[in-house]
């Protein structure tokens, strides 16, 4: 009798699935037979893929239910902010407020200022002496976060600024990050107290940060604003300094 694909032990099965991407293993090998897709369904098949794509560490193995969620997370898991450190002017951001002399970009340190921690940042937005606030609305569907995803695992959802004052000048910054529902209801919302930095200050990139868990079910969207202005209405641009902003999601599942 001839051999086929189909006739392969499960260990071999398992081995040569792996190689596969996930959309295709879901899509497509998953309806090819009975057999099939209860490979595709195994946990040693995705805790394969991990170790082939780098995502394994031993010491997650007790803490892990769901390694084919693990995996998906892992392999999905990047900024969903676009353009968050301004290489590309203001493209992705929506300008909610453009006050003063308006929001502008310019080359770190800039005047009077610092340079950040992080090397691979070269520029930030800055604000002026009027209310500046951008803003950006994330489909979490079309960065591949399915609904059932967010809904039954609920991912830790991460969200990170960075903001400075120049040396010379006084100035506030403001975020607000909220979990939206299909009909755009906030769930969730991270708003802290508005930080006022003084004038003379020592002008350092700080990190704000922030964890969304156990949130409820039911998000879609993630819409994240950010922005303030200078407090000595000073022409030109002597306000609150902001890049790299970044969300995350998981891939630790509770």
């Amino acid at each position: 009798a001839m051999t086929t694909v189909l006739d392969l032990p499960e260990d071999v099965l398992v081995e040569l699935l792996s190689l596969l991407p996930a959309p295709d293993l879901l899509r497509a090998c998953r309806l090819v037979c009975r057999q099939w897709r209860y490979v595709v369904d195994l946990t040693t098949l995705w805790k394969r893929k991990c170790q082939r794509e780098g995502f394994y560490r031993q010491d997650l193995d007790r803490s892990i239910s769901d390694w084919k969620v693990f995996y998906m997370l892992c392999s999905l898991r990047r900024n969903l902010i676009k353009n968050p450190c301004a290489e590309e002017k203001f493209r992705h951001w929506k300008i909610d407020k453009n006050e003063g002399d308006k929001w502008n970009i310019e080359d770190l340190p800039g005047p009077h200022g610092n340079m950040m921690p992080d090397p691979k940042v070269h520029k930030y937005f800055v604000t002026s002496y009027g209310p500046c606030f951008k803003s950006q609305l994330i489909t979490l569907q079309k960065e591949g976060y399915w609904n059932q995803l967010m809904d039954e695992k609920r991912p830790e959802i991460v969200v990170k600024d960075w903001y400075s004052a120049r040396f010379d000048c006084g100035c506030c910054y403001e975020l607000r990050v909220r979990l939206l529902s299909e009909d755009y209801i906030v769930l969730e919302e991270f708003h802290p107290e508005p930080v006022v930095i003084e004038q003379w200050s020592d002008a350092t990139w700080r990190e704000i940060s922030h964890t969304f868990q156990n949130y409820p079910a039911g998000v879609r969207y993630i819409w994240f604003q950010h922005g303030g202005q200078d407090t000595q209405f000073w022409a030109g641009w002597y306000g609150i300094r902001v890049t790299n902003s970044s969300i995350t999601i998981g891939p630790l599942t509770l």
